[in-house]
C-alpha cells in the first residue's frame, strides 16, 4: 500500500471494496439473478464445445499444458490461467451470453465467469465466495462502463474488463487488499484492447479477445499473489487509464454495492445484443402474418444509433458482406434475413453452409437499416425499433417495439434460463447431468465451488473426428 500519509489511490480503494465483498451483501433479487446468469452462461459454454476457435484453443491447451489443478469444461485439467482462457472462450463463443448497456459502452459481464470459476476451483473456495467474486466482477465492469466508456476512443470493452477479472480472481483467491491492489494495477496497465476487434471484417478474435485477457489477468493476479508489484496509480497517474484512455471520471468504491447484476439483460436470440428487439419484431411479424420469404420485396429497419453503428452498416463497417459466423452474428441485415427465412436465430443459423446459401445472401441485400434520432434518445433505457416489410403484393407490414423478453425485468426467470440451458447443452450432456448442474447452480451458496466444476468436467466435449456429427443442420 502507499506510505503513511500518502493519498490512497483509486486502485487501492477498489481493492478495499473487493476484499469486503461478501455474498451476505447481495439482495435476494441479486442472488436470484446472479444464479440465472451463471446457468445462462454455462448453457452458452456447453453449447459452444464444437466451435472452431474453441477447438483450436483446446488443442493449444492440450499441447502446452499437461494438466493442472483446475477443471476444463468438457473434461481435462489445466493451470488456472489456461482454464480461465478456455472456459471463458466457451462462454463467449456463441455470443449468446448476457449484456450490460451503458450510454457509451456495452459489455458482457458473464465473460468473467471462466476466470472466477478457475480461481475458485484452484482455491477450493466455497460456492458463496464464488458468487461474491462473480458479483464483484459484474459490479466493477458495469460501473466502469457507466463512467469510463472507451469505445469512442478506439478501445474495446475488454479494457474495463481487466479490472473486473483482476478484482474477481483476487476475491476468489482470498487475496488481501495490498495484493489485490497490485493485481488491479498490473492488469490495468498491461491489457488495453483495441476496438478494431469488432469493426470491419470480423475474425475469430471477436470471441477470443476477452477470454485471452481473462487468462492473462488470471496469470498476472497469481504473480501479485506471490508479491509482484504494479503501478498503483494506474487510474489517475501520469499516462494512466484516465490520462491515456478514458478521460477523468469519479467513482467512489467506498459506497458501491453488488447489485449491478440486476441491471444486466439476457439474450433471447443468438445474436448481437442490440439486435434483440428488432428480431423480436421481425419474428412476430413473420408468425402473425404467416409471412413467406418469397413475398418480400424489401425490409426497412429504423433503430437506435448504437445498433446502426455497430451492426447496421454504420461506422464499424459494411454489414452486407457476410462470410463467417463472426460477421453473421454482427450483421443486422443477415440476422433479419435469416430470421425471416428460418423463423429462428439460434446456433444453427451460423453453420457455414447456412451462411453461404443463396436465399439468405440475396435477402440480406434487401434489408436496409438506418438510425432514428428519437429512438436513439430512448437508448439504453429502451431498445426501440420499427420494421417495415414491403411485399410484392399487398400492403406493407409494420411492427414497432421498445424491448423484448430478457430486457430489464422481462423474461429473466429461472425457468427461461433452464429452458435455454437445456436447449444449448442437450448435444453434450444427458438429461440427468444437466439436471445436476442446474440444481448445483441453484444451491451454489451452500456447496463448494468444486461441486460445480466437477460436474462441468463430466460434460462430453466432442472429438475432432466426431464433432460434425453433433451439429444440427440448419433449416
Amino acid at each position: 500500500m502507499t506510505v503513511a500519509g500518502a493519498t490512497t489511490t483509486l486502485a487501492e480503494r477498489l481493492a478495499g471494496f473487493a476484499v469486503r465483498a461478501s455474498y451476505d451483501d447481495l439482495s435476494e433479487a441479486a442472488r436470484v439473478q446472479l444464479k440465472i446468469r451463471v446457468l445462462d452462461a454455462l448453457g452458452c459454454a456447453i453449447g459452444a464445445l464444437d466451435g472452431e476457435p474453441v477447438r483450436l484453443v483446446r488443442a493449444q491447451v492440450q499441447e502446452f499444458d499437461h494438466g493442472g489443478p483446475c477443471t476444463l469444461l468438457g473434461g481435462g485439467r489445466a493451470a488456472p490461467d489456461w482454464a480461465a482462457f478456455y472456459n471463458a472462450a466457451l462462454v463467449r463463443y456463441l455470443d449468446f451470453n448476457d449484456s450490460y448497456l451503458a450510454p457509451g459502452e456495452t459489455c458482457h459481464p458473464s465473460d468473467n465467469l471462466g476466470a472466477v470459476l478457475a480461481a475458485a476451483d484452484y482455491a477450493d473456495a466455497a460456492g458463496r465466495d464464488l458468487l461474491a467474486a462473480l458479483a464483484l466482477a459484474y459490479q466493477v465492469q458495469c460501473r466502469l462502463s457507466d463512467v469510463a466508456p472507451v469505445r469512442d476512443a478506439g478501445f474495446d470493452h475488454v479494457t474495463q474488463g481487466t479490472y473486473a477479472v483482476a478484482a474477481g480472481v483476487s476475491r476468489a483467491l482470498g487475496l488481501d487488499a495490498a495484493r489485490t491492489a497490485h493485481a488491479l494495477a498490473i492488469a490495468g496497465t498491461a491489457f488495453n484492447a483495441l476496438r478494431v476487434t469488432r469493426t470491419g471484417a470480423l475474425s475469430h478474435w471477436k470471441g477470443l479477445a476477452y477470454p485471452n485477457m481473462a487468462g492473462a489477468v488470471t496469470r498476472t493476479t497469481f504473480l501479485a499473489r506471490r508479491g509482484v508489484t504494479g503501478p498503483l496509480e494506474v487510474f489517475e497517474g501520469e499516462k494512466g487509464f484516465m490520462d491515456a484512455v478514458a478521460g477523468y471520471f469519479e467513482l467512489d468504491w467506498d459506497h458501491e454495492d453488488l447489485e449491478r447484476v440486476t441491471e444486466t439483460i439476457l439474450k433471447k436470440y443468438n445474436a448481437e445484443i442490440h439486435s434483440q428487439s428488432a428480431l423480436e419484431a421481425v419474428l412476430g411479424l413473420r408468425q402473425r402474418e404467416r409471412l413467406a420469404a418469397g413475398e418480400i420485396e424489401r425490409v426497412d429497419l429504423e433503430i437506435f444509433d448504437v445498433a446502426y453503428r455497430i451492426i447496421g452498416g454504420g461506422e464499424e463497417g459494411d454489414k452486407t458482406v457476410v462470410r463467417t459466423k463472426e460477421e453473421a452474428d454482427h450483421s443486422l441485415p443477415y440476422l433479419v434475413a435469416v430470421a425471416l427465412l428460418d423463423g429462428q436465430v439460434m446456433p444453427e443459423q451460423y453453420r457455414p453452409e447456412r451462411i453461404a446459401r443463396d436465399d439468405v445472401q440475396a435477402l440480406l441485400q434487401r434489408v436496409h437499416v438506418r438510425p432514428d434520432a428519437d429512438f436513439s434518445r430512448l437508448f439504453p433505457a429502451e431498445m426501440p425499433c420499427r420494421v417495415r416489410v414491403t411485399r410484392r403484393a399487398g400492403p406493407p407490414l409494420v411492427a414497432e417495439l421498445a424491448d423484448y423478453p430478457g430486457f430489464r425485468t422481462r423474461g429473466r426467470t429461472w425457468e427461461a434460463a433452464r429452458e435455454k440451458f437445456d436447449r444449448l447443452a442437450e448435444p453434450y450432456a444427458a438429461p440427468a447431468l444437466r439436471g445436476r448442474i442446474a440444481d448445483t447452480v441453484a444451491e451454489l451458496e451452500g456447496v463448494p465451488a468444486r461441486a460445480l466444476t466437477a460436474l462441468l468436467g463430466e460434460v462430453a466435449a466432442p472429438r475432432e473426428s466426431a464433432a460434425a456429427g453433433t451439429r444440427k443442420r440448419a433449416p
